[in-house]
């Protein structure tokens, strides 16, 4: 028996229970089918891609990997230096973070809203943790200002864009990510980054990228970033993590590093490297054309209901709503969806980890599944809303 909604602790215990339902909203991860050139390219071509990492030496593998990757990203200057650390999964390079912020008593200005495990992996390893509020870091004019004033801790840990409102230093260009390194420098800050929703986001904003890597690299800022393919392709949770860090502090993380992990599956690099390719060739169409579409079909469908949809800066896998009442928390708001229309979406709360009072106003749904299906696990969202406005 599943627990209620109201039960679950954390919002992997939400996913966990999404999982097994057939209108699943919940968890951010790529459920759509594959496109019809991995499908021809890929799947078809799977003995091959095996071969081809049993014959080849580790090392060339997570070269290809890590060169296509960085390319394809607009960001080549990840392998100046140190090459990024390989990781099979993000959660488990925030781990060796926390680990290291742990052994240097560092504490830590963490993002809020936040998806919850960032938090939580902090929390288990006792690393202290003070708010960097999301909408402290909305303006390049006054960023700086604003964490002179409020930032008190040895780290900033930030995630750009962020998970789940879509908000984005990206957004601004480089005058954002000048400002906080400016910052950086001048109080001597470490950096921490979840990229994990950036991956190839030149696809998703209407600006040209900024070169953070460049940016960090040239001006000597201590910085560690998190990098991810798990939210970009339909891989079945087949993906690579990648932790890239300055020059100071890379012997102190690598040493953590091989205490966790020999290496990532040569056969697992050489297929994530031939989505990296496939999408190149077709422009991201695949990833960001699916996002987009089901994107403006949840737009108009719930333009009236109760939730608001919130416009990000970056166009995520996510979408953001506010519960227009605010009478009506957004617990039971998806306790009675997932009772009526058998729709899981997530509630907002465990998104907040400092501040009480916003936890209840915000519902989040995940984009990233097959538009047939979306359609109809809309359609039974929008239905469940009309039905609680009329209790």
């Amino acid at each position: 028996m599943y627990k209620k909604v109201s039960e679950y602790k954390d919002i992997t215990q939400h996913e966990i229970h999404a999982l097994k339902t057939d209108l699943n909203l919940a968890d951010a991860h790529t459920h759509q089918s594959q496109s019809k050139t991995q499908k021809k390219n890929i799947i078809k071509r799977l003995p091959k891609i095996w071969y081809e990492a049993e014959d080849a030496l580790q090392s060339e593998m997570e070269e290809k990997f890590l060169y296509e990757f960085s390319r394809v990203a607009k960001q080549e200057d990840m392998l100046v230096g140190h090459p990024p650390l390989l990781v099979y999964a993000s959660s488990i390079a925030m781990v060796m973070v926390a680990n290291y912020l742990k052994k240097q008593n560092l504490t830590v200005a963490l993002m809020e809203p936040c998806f919850d495990n960032i938090h939580d992996i902090l929390k288990h390893m006792e690393v202290p943790m003070t708010p960097l509020y999301e909408e402290w870091l909305d303006d390049p004019n006054t960023l700086y200002d604003n964490l002179v004033k409020n930032i008190t801790a040895d780290a900033l840990f930030i995630i750009d864009p962020n998970n789940p409102t879509g908000k984005s230093l990206f957004s601004h260009g480089e005058k954002a990510y000048a400002e906080l390194i400016r910052y950086a420098k001048d109080h001597d800050k470490i950096l921490l980054f979840d990229y994990c929703f950036a991956a190839f986001v030149d696809h998703a904003i209407s600006i040209e990228v900024p070169p953070v890597y460049k940016m960090f690299n040239e001006s000597g800022v201590k910085y560690i970033a998190i990098e991810d393919t798990g939210k970009t392709w339909p891989l079945q949770d087949t993906k690579v993590a990648m932790l890239k860090i300055c020059e100071s502090l890379y012997e102190d993380v690598y040493n953590i590093h091989t205490a966790y992990l020999l290496n990532v599956s040569p056969f697992i690099l050489n297929l994530v490297t031939q989505y990296v390719l496939d999408s190149e060739k077709d422009n991201f169409d695949s990833v960001y054309g699916l996002l987009g579409r089901n994107r403006e079909i949840i737009k108009k469908e719930l333009s009236g209901t109760l939730l608001e949809y919130i416009e990000p800066d970056t166009n995520v896998s996510v979408a953001w709503f506010k519960v227009k009442d605010p009478k009506i928390t957004s617990t039971e708001l998806q306790e009675f969806i997932l009772e009526f229309s058998n729709v899981y979406v997530l509630s907002g709360k465990y998104f907040y980890w400092d501040r009480e009072e916003e936890k209840e106003k915000y519902i989040r749904v995940a984009l990233a599944r097959n538009t047939d299906v979306f359609k109809k696990a809309v359609q039974g969202l929008k239905e469940a809303l009309n039905s609680f406005s009329k209790k």
